[in-house]
């Protein structure tokens, strides 16, 4: 009586029984997979929130794209990042995966295909699986810096692709988009008549600056172009609940895409009222939050790079931005048997490579957020054990 896209293996792997069985006993650890800054330590305005009990919330507005000065908060935001979006190509949604959801529907008749990178973020298999599109995958290759297999990219394209969907910077491997990348991505997009889905939520945690790098993809382009990005990361509140979608590319996929998104919204009215009212207030504080965030994540960046410096047995894998730093290990072991022994023997806690479905092992990854003593303790003796 069940659809067959909710046809799930829904017992417990491996790691999550382990986990679950050292909370139940207590037993302290070291979670170096904490993504969440509101649970990392760092120090939020004690006002911040203070624009969330606006009474005017209280009258109801059921505006599909999202209330006028929430989308024009929004367009001010990407002009502060150099991109010139008009507020009437900005769409709200309740959070980025909900904007998969909505592109995903808006793009894609069941079997069809959208083509992602790999390694990538995990939730991609489930996004699509839930609208029943299929997902297939492009190479991202690492000699130095992270950049995209183009040829290969390319010959993933076929004739059921209707995205190509890029993390701009990549969750786990922290590496933006270069113009040449970009450019040919674009190309390749508009000749087949595929769109671009752009993931910009960690596009303002840069870790160093670079020249040829794209930091969004929104403008003149000649692929019809959506970019995402959303309060979970650019002002580090997730629970907030509110995402965006800027929507470029040739005019008359531009609004032909827009009047389908309008009824697709419509249809849910999902963003609350409350936040989309304080929304001008707090993304005009967007860089006093993300300074401690961003201060957090270069320190724990530091002090990977130090620890991971030869002679150490590890390789860091050079992140450009994001929360994330990937770890190459000695592959003495099966990721998931080293990962099970960290977690039992030291209490530490990280993802395996295969999380995020590097094509071979061994790889760890971390999250960059933990207060910094914690991670150079979890990190020295992370490393002890790799010996």
């Amino acid at each position: 009586m069940f659809s067959s896209r909710t046809r799930w293996d829904l017992r417990q792997n491996r790691l999550a029984t382990l986990l679950e069985a050292r909370r139940a006993a207590g037993a302290p650890m070291i979670d170096l997979t904490q993504s969440n800054p509101t649970r990392a330590g760092i120090a939020y305005p004690a006002d911040l929130l203070r624009p969330l009990s606006d009474l005017s919330a209280l009258r109801y507005e059921p505006e599909p794209f999202g209330l006028t000065a929430a989308r024009e908060a929004v367009a001010a935001d990407y002009r502060r990042r150099g991109a010139e979006v008009a507020a009437d190509s900005i769409l709200l949604t309740a959070s980025s995966s909900e904007a998969y959801a909505f592109l995903f529907k808006l793009l894609c008749d069941p079997g069809e295909a959208v083509i992602v990178p790999r390694p990538s973020y995990p939730l991609f298999d489930y996004l699509a699986g839930l609208e029943s599109v299929a997902v297939t995958r492009y190479p991202l290759r690492y000699d130095g810096e992270w950049h995209v297999d183009l040829p290969a990219l390319a010959r993933a394209v076929d004739a059921r692709t209707r995205a190509i969907v890029v993390v701009n910077p990549n969750n786990p491997t922290g590496s933006y988009l270069k113009r040449d990348e970009a450019a040919a991505l674009q190309e390749i997009a508009a000749s087949h008549g595929a769109a671009v889905v752009s993931d910009e939520v960690f596009a303002d945690y840069a870790l160093r600056p670079d020249p040829r790098r794209v930091g969004c993809l929104a403008g003149d382009v000649p692929a019809l172009t959506f970019c995402l990005g959303g309060l979970s990361k650019s002002c580090g509140l997730p629970q907030l609940k509110l995402g965006w979608v800027a929507v470029s590319g040739p005019r008359p996929l531009r609004e032909e895409a827009l009047s389908r998104l309008e009824v697709v919204a419509a249809t849910y009215l999902s963003v609350a009222t409350p936040v989309q009212r304080a929304l001008p207030e707090i993304l005009a504080r967007a860089l006093e939050l993300q300074g401690p965030i961003a201060a957090r994540v270069a320190g724990n960046l530091g002090i990977l790079r130090r620890r991971a410096a030869p002679p150490s047995p590890v390789t860091l894998l050079e992140p450009e931005g994001g929360w994330y730093a990937t770890l190459r290990v000695p592959a003495t072991l099966p990721e998931e048997d080293r990962v099970a022994r960290l977690l039992e023997d030291e209490g530490i806690l990280v993802h395996p490579g295969y999380f995020f479905d590097f094509p071979h092992e061994a790889y760890v990854v971390v999250s960059l957020l933990p207060e910094p003593e914690r991670f150079a303790d979890a990190v020295d003796r992370m490393l002890a054990r790799m010996l």
